[in-house]
């Protein structure tokens, strides 16, 4: 039963608030109408049927005097005109109860009149909405009285039903505007905060009521602080990789003078493997500032980094591509994102495969390796910096630093995304899914 009620019920704050404003509004409506209309006006009717009860007596007292038909018809009409009665005698009078399902005051009406009227003998409520005819029996035969309904019906219950919906309406519109107000600070903050998590920063001002106010403001400071850091790192990193590279330089230049020999290419072997290392740290570093983004065909950047691993002599197949698709990306960090996939499963096996896929909200990078994969429980270690899973992963065509999956990890959550590793079941090796919001 909770499950079934929280499916129904909106999930949106704008949908839960117009809830709370509607059930109480229509919920006094409903009590309103039971409680006034129906007790209220159903008193009313009865006792305006009651003094047409006295009348409608009094003309049956006159007919049943008379000494003929034709005096009971002069006196009776002598004393119906003036009271807006129209009698018809004799004649075949209702004899039985004709009421619409929806007329209430009808059935109080008819009650009142069987009650009162000890000679009645049916009604006719349906014919005319305006007006009721009553069968009544005397002593010169059936006779049957008409009035106009407003005789004994309270006109009032509709101007209020009226008055009460129109009110109502007016009063929820009004507090759907001040409620629409007061939730697109809200919203703006949202989207303030879902551009800021995909990399995509956009201008913000708080807002709105007082914690609203407070809310964006923490915002703006979680923001502050977090690109200072960033900008920290980067700035700390590029120092480093700078003043290592001086003197890697410099032993690079006097091994170079140096007479050739196998320690001297060996030491060269070495001094190389640490600018390579200094530049993955580096790209690790400065993974949320490659550049801004920018709309995109993704298939060509697919094509385009298979490309560039191909001419590297990279074994290298593309699945079919969806159609072309603009997304808002930052090329340069998907790039290198992807180039560290291929590199990553071309380093550990023969054969890379790469693929796209369009999903609502979200496109897909698929990069599959026909190398020997990584253990299920080993997955979420080897996207975390420097873990290198040499019993899992052998790395048999050169080393890293184990930074490749976890700066595609980066790049992926700076685009709102995450990369999800698991087994290809084209190739047999390591699968790499990209997904990237769009």
């Amino acid at each position: 039963m909770e499950r079934w009620i929280k499916r129904v019920l909106p999930r949106g704050l704008y949908g839960r608030a117009a809830l709370i404003l509607i059930v109480p509004i229509v919920t006094i409506q409903l009590v309103v109408s039971v409680v006034f209309i129906q007790r209220h006006f159903a008193d009313v009717t009865q006792q305006m049927t009651k003094a047409l009860v006295l009348e409608l007596a009094y003309l049956t007292r006159i007919v049943d005097a008379a000494p003929d038909l034709a005096a009971a018809r002069s006196e009776a009409g002598a004393v119906a005109r003036p009271l807006e009665l129209a009698l018809t005698l004799p004649t075949d009078a209702p004899q039985e109860i004709s009421r619409r399902f929806y007329d209430l005051s009808g059935k109080t009406v008819t009650a009142t009149l069987r009650q009162g009227l000890p000679g009645f003998t049916g009604i006719d409520l349906a014919t005319d909405t305006a007006r009721v005819w009553v069968g009544i029996v005397t002593d010169r035969g059936p006779m049957e009285v008409s009035f106009n309904r407003r005789r004994v019906s309270a006109t009032n219950p509709h101007q209020l039903l009226v008055l009460m919906m129109f009110t109502s309406a007016l009063m929820t519109l009004i507090a759907f505007l001040f409620l629409r107000n007061q939730l697109r600070p809200i919203r703006r903050l949202a989207r303030a905060a879902d551009a800021f998590g995909k990399g995509r920063p956009i201008p913000y001002r708080p807002t709105g009521a007082t914690e609203v106010r407070a809310a964006g403001r923490a915002f703006l400071d979680m923001r502050a602080r977090m690109e200072r850091q960033i900008e920290q790192r980067t700035l700390m990193l590029s120092g480093v990789s700078h003043d290592l590279r001086t003197p890697l330089t410099r032993l690079k230049l006097e091994l170079s003078m140096a007479e050739d020999s196998p320690e001297t290419r060996a030491m060269l072997r070495d001094i190389n493997d640490m600018g390579r290392m200094i530049d993955t740290f580096l790209d690790f570093s400065r993974a949320d500032a490659l550049d801004d983004p920018e709309e995109l065909d993704p298939a060509a950047l697919l094509m385009r980094v298979a490309e560039r691993a191909r001419a590297g002599g990279g074994a290298v197949d593309i699945g079919a591509l969806p159609p072309a698709e603009p997304a808002s990306l930052r090329p340069m960090a998907v790039e290198r994102a992807l180039q560290n996939l291929i590199d990553n499963g071309l380093r550990h096996g023969n054969r890379v495969a790469l693929s796209l896929h369009l999903r609502p909200g979200t496109l897909v990078f698929t990069v599959e390796d026909d190398g020997p994969g990584i253990p299920e429980a080993q997955r979420e270690l080897a996207m975390q910096p420097f873990q290198r899973l040499d019993a899992a992963r052998n790395q048999n065509r050169g080393t890293g630093v184990g930074l490749g999956l976890a700066i595609a990890a980066d790049i992926a959550r700076g685009h709102g995304g995450a990369l999800h590793l698991g087994t290809s079941d084209r190739l047999g090796g390591l699968r790499a899914d990209l997904v990237l919001a769009r």
